[in-house]
């Protein structure tokens, strides 16, 4: 009996991202995102700009799978922005190895206006969804279960970021 619902759970496991997947996307091809945000774009003006992978995670909500990332073990000094519109949300003293599979960091650039925290009710759980408060791309979650003095994990998806070097910062 166990064994047998081990399968199960392991079966329909395999469809559950799929089905979140198509359930997340809009047909709002052509109509502006507003989610209270500086940016404002069509959805094709979206498309036109971000790869696919990246349209995903910033204006579908979606998550790429742990481990994956290219910032995810990245530890170069700088400062981390959003794909989406260049808008700077983290510096590298900022992030650390939470072994998660994700980019970790423990606080944002400034006074905790870059980026918006939303209750997230999605997929059976009570989280705290993170969006980027210059275009409203998905970025992550933040928890409170940090490994650093602040006891704060803002769980960053690595596309939903870009990266200057301490060099362009200047």
């Amino acid at each position: 009996m166990r064994k047998s619902l081990i399968i199960v759970i392991v079966i329909l496991s395999g469809f559950y991202p799929v089905s979140c997947q198509n359930n997340q996307k809009t047909n709002t091809q052509n109509k502006p995102q507003v989610m209270d945000s500086k940016i404002v774009k069509t959805e094709d003006e979206w498309k036109k700009q971000l790869s696919d992978e990246q349209y995903y995670v910033l204006r579908e909500k979606g998550t790429e799978r742990p481990f994956t990332g290219k910032y995810n073990m990245h530890f170069e000094k700088g400062i981390y922005t959003c794909a989406g519109c260049g808008f700077e949300l983290f510096n590298d003293d900022q992030k650390f190895d939470s072994h998660c599979g994700w980019p970790s960091f423990d606080s944002e650039i400034g006074d905790g206006s870059r980026i918006k925290k939303i209750k997230d009710n999605s997929h059976g759980m009570i989280r705290t969804e993170i969006v980027c408060a210059n275009c409203g791309g998905h970025l992550g979650h933040v928890f409170d279960d940090g490994s650093t003095k602040t006891g704060i994990r803002y769980c960053v998806n690595s596309l939903s970021l870009d990266f200057k070097p301490v060099s362009e910062t200047k």
